[in-house]
């Protein structure tokens, strides 16, 4: 026998036939492995946001002649409330800074969180509750075009007035 011939025992033609077992096994083991790799892209992504709030922070709410002096305005979509009177107007946001719910006014002017009980007075200053603090008031400004125009991301003083 030479050195590079193999004994018949060893030969391919003796080897036993890949059995559906053995395919089964495989194409679990590499199932798991994009299972495993595609959660992994996935739970990187997370830290990351898909929308970003900044792009339409910036809201139009009408032309200032058409609020009445001593008028409160609620815009349900911007969850932002609109007061205006002989100095002019000022503007806060519905969201309880306690955990996001949206604080409703009642019929004296006076704001309550339905969730958690946070008690607010009628320019938004916390009266009590778990609330760390009162309802942020919100910058308003005048566009070219005469609207008014509130940015629901940018706090400013809870005495600032837009005098129009």
């Amino acid at each position: 026998m030479s050195e590079n011939s193999t004994p018949l025992e060893g030969s391919e033609r003796f080897k036993a036939p890949a059995t559906r077992r053995d395919f089964l096994g495989l194409s679990a083991a590499w199932s798991a492995i994009a299972a495993f790799v595609m959660a992994m892209l996935g739970a990187l992504r997370l830290p990351m946001p898909s929308v970003f709030p900044e792009s339409n922070s910036r809201v139009k709410l009408g032309i200032p002649s058409g609020f009445s002096v001593n008028s409160a305005t609620y815009f349900s979509k911007h969850r932002l409330w609109l007061f205006r009177n002989e100095r002019g107007f000022h503007a806060i946001s519905s969201v309880c800074p306690h955990l996001g719910c949206i604080a409703e006014r009642n019929d004296a002017g006076r704001f309550s969180c339905p969730c958690h009980g946070s008690k607010f007075d009628s320019v938004g200053n916390l009266t009590g509750g778990p609330s760390p603090r009162g309802l942020v008031p919100v910058e308003l400004t005048i566009s070219p075009e005469g609207q008014l125009v509130a940015d629901t991301l940018r706090e400013v003083p809870s005495d600032t007035i837009l005098s129009v």
